[in-house]
């Protein structure tokens, strides 16, 4: 999770709220948890210490380990409206770049509604996710490649694009102008 220093505190301190509270609730030690995940001890006390920038994959491991959404480890401790999110999780290494989890809904388990803006040139690479998910992508300013393994599949502006994500695949902007689109990821 990239972020600039001010959203990034506020978002680091939610993910360290939360992945305490979660993990005493699941009444579970560091060590147990690491275990679980596959994610280090050191890199979890440095999570909860609200220290370390964690990758969206990391952070997808250790909710699957605590039996909770992705949303709960991002969203404010505090949010009246659990379904309400509207917290930044990524940005990329091209100003302006960014990913915003807007909110979610129940599906058979999870739906997560994501505002993506990828500027000229930014790639979002992302690793294949459990069989059964799948994702909704609709742009509405400039033009995003998806890549499925070698297959590009090019959505305009208007247009929208599903897909089963359990397979290699990243997000591309070959274009000169950000590619802003509503990504849904369908769990």
């Amino acid at each position: 999770m990239h972020k600039d220093s001010t959203q990034r505190a506020s978002v680091l301190q939610h993910v360290s709220q939360n992945v305490r509270r979660l993990r005493h609730a699941a009444d579970m030690s560091q060590t147990t948890l690491a275990e679980k995940s596959g994610v280090s001890r050191r890199m979890l006390v440095a999570i909860e210490a609200g220290e370390k920038n964690v990758s969206l994959t990391t952070l997808d491991r250790v909710a699957e380990a605590l039996e909770v959404g992705f949303s709960d480890l991002i969203q404010a401790p505090d949010a009246r409206d659990p379904s309400r999110i509207n917290e930044l999780a990524w940005t990329g290494t091209i100003p302006g770049s960014r990913a915003v989890l807007l909110s979610k809904a129940a599906a058979s388990r999870e739906v997560e509604q994501w505002e993506w803006c990828l500027q000229p040139g930014e790639i979002y690479p992302s690793e294949p996710d459990a069989d059964g998910w799948s994702e909704q992508i609709y742009v509405f300013e400039g033009c995003l490649t998806v890549m499925l393994g070698e297959h590009a599949q090019n959505i305009a502006a208007g247009e929208f694009f599903m897909f089963a994500s359990n397979q290699p695949h990243c997000y591309r902007n070959d274009g000169a102008v950000a590619a802003r689109f509503v990504r849904n990821v369908v769990i």
